[in-house]
């Protein structure tokens, strides 16, 4: 399957890999259009993420986000200037409004199968990217992708996250990308949730971002569609899961390194 996001980036169907990078949360709005400013001078065409509001953080003094109505308009503003935008949703209200201004809605891991919200994000008509639950075995995201599918929405993505390895720690089966693949949608790595350490820091989750160049190395390899990073020009200062993300200046040398391992893949 192909989807076709704008003339310039498609996701799937021996497509190079596409790009969904952005900050885990809007922390301002000055901010939000720094980044996808950078991005794109590094990338070229790519999905800006950003969400409105993280409403699963492990404290309940951890910043949220500006919420659905500030976040959205701050998000509506990068739309205006043509940015392609993938963010949250976390309840079945919530779907139409974030379609307004998102190409891609996204439903979190720990809400994966949650049926009234995958079928509202379906029949939103957009994209719906399913991040797999860690608690979820490859072979059954299908079942998610279906209730989406379901609405007459065919235009589904599935996201690799790391699977619950004991307490605090997260596990990448590559295999699990192929198996995900079979289900017939096109497949994405999420590299920095992969390498989150949920929890381990007491009160938020810590993380080991050295290893999100090798981990995304081996997805590329295998064939993935898409490449999910989260970005910060100052992890240790993201108002959340800065202990995973990608320091802003290593995103155009491990792009460059991983294009060209796509496209050796993708030769054959």
């Amino acid at each position: 399957m192909r989807i076709d996001l704008s003339p310039s980036l498609s996701i799937g169907d021996s497509a190079p890999f596409a790009l969904i990078a952005g900050p885990c949360v809007i922390e301002s709005e000055e901010h939000v259009h720094f980044l996808a400013g950078r991005i794109a001078q590094i990338a070229g065409p790519f999905v800006f993420k950003a969400s409105f509001d993280k409403a699963n953080r492990s404290s309940v003094s951890s910043y949220r986000g500006p919420g659905i109505e500030e976040g959205l308009r701050i998000l509506a503003g990068l739309k205006a200037k043509g940015r392609l935008i993938l963010t949250d949703i976390h309840e079945p209200s919530q779907a139409e409004p974030a379609a307004a201004v998102a190409d891609i809605l996204q439903i979190p891991a720990f809400l994966c199968r949650q049926t009234d919200l995958l079928v509202a994000a379906g029949r939103t008509g957009r994209v719906v990217n399913i991040k797999k639950g860690q608690f979820v075995a490859p072979e059954d995201i299908r079942l998610a992708a279906e209730k989406v599918a379901s609405t007459g929405n065919n235009k589904v993505l599935l996201t690799e996250r790391g699977a619950a390895f004991g307490y605090h720690n997260l596990v990448v089966d590559m295999r699990g990308l192929a198996i995900m693949r079979e289900s017939g949608w096109p497949v994405v790595f999420d590299a920095t949730h992969s390498v989150q350490m949920p929890g381990a820091a007491g009160s938020a989750s810590g993380g080991e971002p050295r290893f999100i160049e090798p981990l995304s190395r081996a997805a590329v390899a295998v064939g993935i569609d898409a490449l999910f990073v989260e970005v910060h020009e100052a992890p240790e200062r993201a108002l959340s899961d800065g202990a995973n993300a990608l320091r802003l200046d290593l995103l155009a040398p491990l792009i460059e390194r991983l294009r060209a391992i796509d496209a050796l893949v993708k030769r054959f």
